[in-house]
C-alpha cells in the first residue's frame, strides 16, 4: 500500500495533481476540492501527501485501475475514509464534496446543520441528513481542532506550521510546537528556521 508520497508538485489538472517523486517516478494523485487552489499555489515546490491506494472500475469486465487520493494532512486522510464509509458516498462523489476544508464539514455533521452539508456538492438535503445520522457523535475531533482558537502568527511561522502538518503532525500539535519556537527563538525568521528549532525541540534540544 502507498501510504505517503513527496516529491516535486508538477502538474494541477483537473481534480488531480501530477507529482514527481524522483528516480523517473511521477504519480497522478486525484486531491479534494477544497485543496485545488493550495496546490495551485505550490507548483514546482516540494510537497508531501497522505495517500489512499484504491482500484477503481467493474471487476467483472476486467477494467480495473488503481488510483491515488492524497491529503495534505493525516487528519484529513483519516477523516475522508471515514466520510467514505456513509451509504453513497464513493471515492469521487467524496472528493468533489469536500469543497470546504474538513474542520468546517466536521463542525457541520456535530452541530447537525443539514443545510450546510447540502450545499456541498453533489450532497443534497437527503443525504446530508443521512452523513449526519452515521457521522455524528463520531467527528468531534475533527471540529475540534477547526474551532481551536489560533493566535495571530508571522507568515513565516504559519508556513512552518504548514509543512509540519504535511510531515505528519496533528495541526494542534504543529502549532504549539511552532508557538514555543518562537518563544525560545525569536531571531528564527524563516519557516525552515523554525522547523529545525521544532524538530530540536521534539528531540528534547533547545
Amino acid at each position: 500500500m502507498i501510504a505517503r508520497i513527496s516529491g516535486r508538485l508538477e502538474q494541477v489538472s483537473g481534480a488531480a495533481v501530477l507529482v514527481d517523486a524522483g528516480a523517473g517516478v511521477w504519480y497522478e494523485v486525484l486531491v479534494p476540492a477544497c485543496d485545488l487552489e493550495r496546490h495551485s499555489r505550490k507548483l514546482g515546490q516540494e510537497t508531501v501527501l497522505h495517500t489512499i491506494h484504491y482500484v477503481e472500475g467493474d471487476p467483472t469486465r476486467g477494467n480495473l485501475t488503481p488510483r491515488l487520493v492524497g491529503f495534505l494532512a493525516a487528519d484529513d486522510r483519516q477523516f475522508f475514509r471515514l466520510f467514505t464509509t456513509v451509504k453513497g458516498i464513493g471515492i469521487r462523489k467524496a472528493l468533489r464534496a469536500l469543497a470546504r476544508p474538513v474542520g468546517e464539514i466536521a463542525a457541520a455533521i456535530q452541530n447537525k446543520d443539514a443545510r450546510a452539508l447540502a450545499m456541498l456538492p453533489e450532497i443534497g438535503k437527503r443525504l446530508a441528513e443521512q452523513i449526519i445520522a452515521e457521522l455524528h457523535g463520531k467527528v468531534e475531533a475533527f471540529a475540534a481542532a477547526a474551532a481551536a482558537p489560533q493566535a495571530e502568527m508571522p507568515q513565516a511561522a504559519a508556513e512552518a506550521v504548514a509543512v509540519l502538518v504535511q510531515l505528519g503532525e496533528k495541526r494542534p500539535d504543529a502549532a504549539a510546537l511552532v508557538e514555543r519556537v518562537l518563544a525560545v527563538a525569536p531571531d528564527a525568521s524563516s519557516a525552515e528556521q523554525i522547523i529545525q528549532h521544532a524538530y530540536r525541540l521534539k528531540a528534547g534540544g533547545g
